[in-house]
């Protein structure tokens, strides 16, 4: 009769007896992505552009921009400088200050009780003057109002 041997019950998996965990990083991956990113970095800077256009006054000695004030009264009737103005008036004055080579700033003085329609309709005239220099006057008085 044969004799059976018995079978030692070993794992699967023996580490050898020298195993010890790697103390360094793999940094291949790290070094991947490093890569991937500074070509991005290289294709996306060119597309960008840098200049940030300032308008700079001219050297030498610097005079105020001239003031027009206009005011939009409560019930909707305007002021240019203090005095009536028509408001079929309005476009061509607004013309001509924007056509000014001494670039005047406006000021904008709305009455609170002024409708906010004729506001807006009135700030429309301006844009489409090409008026670029526009003030609001004192509307830290509007501030306690909310």
């Amino acid at each position: 009769m044969a004799r059976s041997v018995p079978l030692r019950k070993t794992p699967s998996f023996a580490p050898p007896a020298d195993f010890a965990p790697i103390a360094a990083i793999n940094t291949t991956p790290l070094v991947d992505v490093m890569l991937v990113l500074i070509i991005m970095f290289i294709m996306i800077i060119p597309a960008t552009n840098h200049k940030v256009p300032v308008d700079l006054p001219p050297d030498g000695p610097v005079r105020p921009a001239p003031v027009h004030r206009l005011d939009i009264r409560a019930d909707g009737s305007l002021a240019w400088n203090g005095s009536p103005l028509a408001p079929a008036a309005l476009p061509a004055r607004l013309a001509a200050l924007a056509a000014d080579p001494a670039q005047p700033n406006l000021h904008l003085d709305a009455d609170g009780e002024a409708r906010y329609e004729r506001v807006d309709q009135i700030l429309a005239q301006i844009r489409t003057a090409g008026v670029t220099r526009l003030g609001f006057v004192d509307n830290r008085r509007f501030a306690r109002a909310f």
